[in-house]
């Protein structure tokens, strides 16, 4: 289908003006399919991700329908997270903008509910909230669904990760009446099809095919590494290609507190998101980022979703995602808003180089080798950077003060060459190997994952001297390893396997390590904490329809 432009859709006045003041022009894929078919009132299934525009796909249509007049909520919006239940309700505001009178309320754990009740007292045309609040109002029947006509789920299979199945099912099933149910999710698991079936009427497919998903925009290599290179190198990367925003993503979050340590050590600006921070703590992170008083984020899968930034220069595959779908999710959020970014993937070892293929032919995409930058490229590149900034300075009018500072060096018997000599070395010497009489080691490349000082970074502070290893992280509780009776010739993917085991025990995913996938079989680790909880309510039950038996792993 052609794309097409906002001012061909039948749309009103107030939000013609609202969508040119967003400097918008040009539907998406996923907004040209969608919004006729909202428009009608039909149901509809999206196929889309975060960053392809679906939420005004669902959202200017959804605004369209309401009647300011009537003070009963008409419209209620599903979201994972609290991030992007914020997020939602925000770009909702400003599609609203020109709609005088109507209200969109966000309601969401970490935020005292008594605020949230004080508010829903008052006109709510549009509640924008996580399944687990909407559950605790329902209860307090401090919510009302009597006039909703419109229901939306976004990022429905990733709600489902997260345990909400039974949650999502509840309140759908407590919106009584006619009404419209608008369904976007990334993948189209069984269970998602499981939900439309029960609640969507002749749904409308819309997708955004997997070409479209991986941006032309963004250029995809990737770096074949042992373990100990990849924060060496991705400082290199940094440096070389003048980066100021970027996203760092692991598997788990004790990799996430490491690599926020060692960027810190080597006087980058970075901080963690995962599991372990309370709300306070996330929303302090995200501003700091959003407003670039970090430039490096470091996250897990599940942790990111809900952060939306348009300006991230690149996003780091420290931990290969052992998923292809992660892939996707994760290099979408670089090359935003017509801009360029890179996705750089760090691959370390044959398996991993077997999941780099997986990803590639997942996401029809050549993914190209690339080898690190060197000590003499970034040598070269600050070279061309200072005689660049040079010609800048000598040519300002203050230049005769320096100029007598020079004749009285001259004076003191420093020649002209020791005198630039000695400037170029003290400006590129951070570059040159660390010299072994500074007690550090020798060749910064070995240092691995143990830290270590690096040179002068602009901005990011003055050099430290450090001549001991830092502290490793502790584990954050041991991890058992489960034998599972399905595997590839089931045709169950790691995906499946995580989403199954979040959804079934309400532990995050992100709490699940290793999953190692056989054609008969699989191994996952899970947390020893949640080890009892795992055995009792997965064992026995379906996975993609296959029922499974798991018992611990033998040695």
């Amino acid at each position: 289908m052609t794309p097409l432009k906002f001012n061909e859709l039948s749309l009103s006045a107030e939000m013609q003006q609202a969508i040119s003041e967003m400097g918008f022009v040009d539907a998406s894929p996923i907004q040209s399919e969608a919004i006729p078919f909202l428009l009608q009132g039909l149901d509809v299934i999206g196929q889309a991700q975060t960053g392809t525009g679906k939420t005004a796909a669902f959202g200017i249509p959804l605004l369209e329908q309401i009647d300011v007049k009537n003070k009963n909520t008409a419209a209620l919006v599903m979201c994972p997270t609290r991030e992007l239940a914020q997020q939602v309700a925000q770009e909702l505001k400003k599609l609203a903008k020109y709609k005088k009178g109507i209200v969109i309320l966000p309601v969401y754990g970490g935020e005292q509910i008594q605020k949230q009740i004080s508010a829903l007292k008052r006109a709510t045309h549009v509640i924008v909230g996580t399944p687990g609040r909407i559950i605790d109002h329902l209860e307090r029947r401090t919510i009302s669904f009597e006039h909703v006509k419109c229901v939306v789920l976004d990022e429905a299979d990733e709600m489902l990760n997260m345990g909400f199945r039974e949650d999502i099912e509840m309140i759908l099933s407590n919106i009584k009446g006619e009404k419209q149910t608008v369904l976007f999710s990334a993948t189209m698991p069984k269970p998602i099809m499981d939900i439309t079936r029960k609640f969507q009427k002749n749904p409308k497919l819309v997708k955004v095919t997997k070409n479209e998903l991986t941006v032309a925009a963004i250029e995809q290599v990737y770096f074949e590494l042992s373990s100990g290179q990849r924060t060496e190198v991705m400082a290199r990367l940094i440096d070389l290609h003048n980066l100021k925003l970027m996203l760092v993503f692991c598997n788990t979050k004790r990799k996430v507190d490491e690599v926020v340590q060692q960027m810190i050590e080597l006087d980058y600006k970075a901080d963690a998101i995962h599991g372990d921070l309370n709300q306070s703590q996330r929303n302090n992170v995200l501003s700091k980022f959003k407003h670039g008083r970090i430039n490096i984020l470091v996250a897990t899968d599940v942790a990111a979703r809900g952060i939306d930034v348009d300006n991230v220069d690149a996003v780091f595959n420290y931990d290969i995602p052992l998923d292809p779908e992660y892939y996707v999710h994760r290099i979408g959020r670089t090359g935003r808003a017509g801009k360029s970014g890179k996705a750089f993937t760090f691959v370390t070892g044959r398996n991993e180089s077997g999941r780099l293929r997986e990803i590639e032919h997942y996401a029809k995409v050549r993914i190209e080798r690339h080898n690190p930058p060197s000590r003499k490229e970034l040598l070269e590149l600050s070279k061309i950077k200072l005689a660049t900034k040079i010609k800048e300075i000598t040519a300002t009018p203050d230049q005769a003060t320096y100029d007598k500072m020079i004749h009285d060096f001259m004076d003191e018997g420093i020649t002209l060459h020791q005198l630039a000599a000695g400037l170029l070395k003290m400006h590129l010497a951070p570059i040159e190997p660390a010299q072994a009489s500074s007690g550090r080691r020798e060749e910064r490349g070995d240092r691995g994952e143990r830290g270590g000082d690096r040179g002068d970074r602009g901005d990011r502070g003055n050099r430290r001297e450090r001549s001991e290893p830092r502290e490793r992280f502790p584990r954050k509780g041991n991890m058992v390893r489960l034998f599972v009776s399905v595997g590839k010739q089931d045709r169950i993917s790691k995906g499946d396997i995580a989403g199954a085991f979040a959804s079934l025990t309400g532990i995050h995913g992100e709490d699940i390590g290793i999953i190692d996938l056989y054609d008969k079989f699989s191994f996952v680790e899970v947390m020893e904490k949640d080890l009892n909880r795992v055995l009792e309510k997965v064992n026995g039950n379906k996975v993609k329809g296959r029922k499974v038996n798991i018992e611990i792993a033998k040695d």
